[in-house]
């Protein structure tokens, strides 16, 4: 019996939730899953799984050997890597993930400039608004934004901070007008935004008077930046949109700054990836020129809403 392959088959099958999505990815059969647990079982005198038609559940046996196991193939995968010079050059797959409107405007364009410098990494990104869990093995690197990062035993690199604004469709403010202090908005139909960062109806402004926190309502709430400007656009209310997600509607005029002396929820951007003795290069790479290029990239967007909020304070309304 290979006692290791059998550990392998184990915990992809756990990770793809059925021995059939297991034996896809690993090019086999559901019968040779299946028979790989079962080895692996009477080896170790315990049943490590429940099974159903259904669905399979660990036995508490299973979710202390699933535990034991993920640590012991990351070292392996970890020792051969070194072994076969993986740690000098980049090569191979890198699976990351990124949260959703981040990983669109800044991982993406952030893959091609990597790739033209190291071209033989592949890449599989998974776009989601969900906290990833690292030790499942489902990724080598995370990008994610966060107010601050709870004490985990993942390795984490902060890659900069942003922030969010409030912003209107045209229409909107024409018909509606347009707040003049954050108390306004309580007579304004607010659009908001469900994230893992931040409670999606507390709104907290920071501006020339200091910090302020308001309890928001309204008709409308998303879950994906990109679909807020949709929402905001279609002239809906008024929403908080994260910068990057704002700036292009700001600057070909779909969209108009709200309370233009303020910023909301500050966030700062982070690469995680698992505490483990080896970092193979195509991950230590990718996160060493996020943390070079991603700074650039957010005073960038820093710098064009302030030109935009220049070109509207010098613009006056007829009267």
């Amino acid at each position: 019996m290979d006692t290791l392959q059998n550990m392998r088959v184990f915990t992809r099958v756990i990770e793809a939730g059925s021995f059939t999505a297991a034996a896809q990815s690993m090019n086999s059969t559901t019968g040779a899953m299946s028979r790989a647990v079962s080895e692996l079982e009477a080896h170790l005198r315990t049943r490590l799984m429940n099974r159903s038609t259904r669905r399979l559940a660990l036995t508490s046996a299973g979710e202390r050997y699933l535990k034991r196991a993920r640590q012991i193939l990351a070292d392996i995968d970890g020792a051969e890597e070194e072994a076969s010079c993986a740690h000098e050059h980049p090569s191979g797959t890198l699976r990351m993930f990124s949260f959703a409107s981040v990983g669109q405007h800044y991982i993406l364009p952030a893959i091609a400039r990597y790739r033209a410098s190291h071209p033989d990494v592949k890449v599989e990104l998974t776009l989601s608004q969900r906290m990833p869990d690292l030790f499942e093995g489902s990724s080598d690197v995370a990008v994610v934004s966060a107010s601050a990062l709870s004490d985990s035993e993942v390795i984490s690199h902060e890659l900069g901070t942003t922030f969010s604004i409030l912003c209107a469709s045209p229409e909107y403010i024409r018909s509606r007008g347009a707040p003049d202090v954050p108390a306004d908005l309580a007579q304004h139909d607010c659009l908001t935004l469900q994230t893992p960062a931040f409670p999606a109806r507390e709104w907290t402004l920071e501006g020339p008077d200091g910090r302020e926190t308001l309890q928001i309502s309204g008709p409308v709430q998303v879950n994906i930046a990109e679909s807020l400007v949709v929402a905001i656009r279609e002239g809906m209310g008024i929403g908080m949109l994260p910068l990057y997600a704002a700036i292009e509607g700001l600057r070909n005029g779909s969209l108009v700054r709200v309370l233009p002396r303020h910023t909301l929820q500050r966030t700062h951007l982070y690469a995680l990836y698992p505490s483990r003795k080896f970092v193979d290069a195509k991950t230590r790479t990718w996160v060493d020129f996020l943390r070079a290029h991603l700074p650039d990239v957010i005073a960038r967007d820093e710098a064009l809403l302030a030109e935009v909020d220049a070109k509207r304070a010098n613009v006056r309304p007829a009267a």
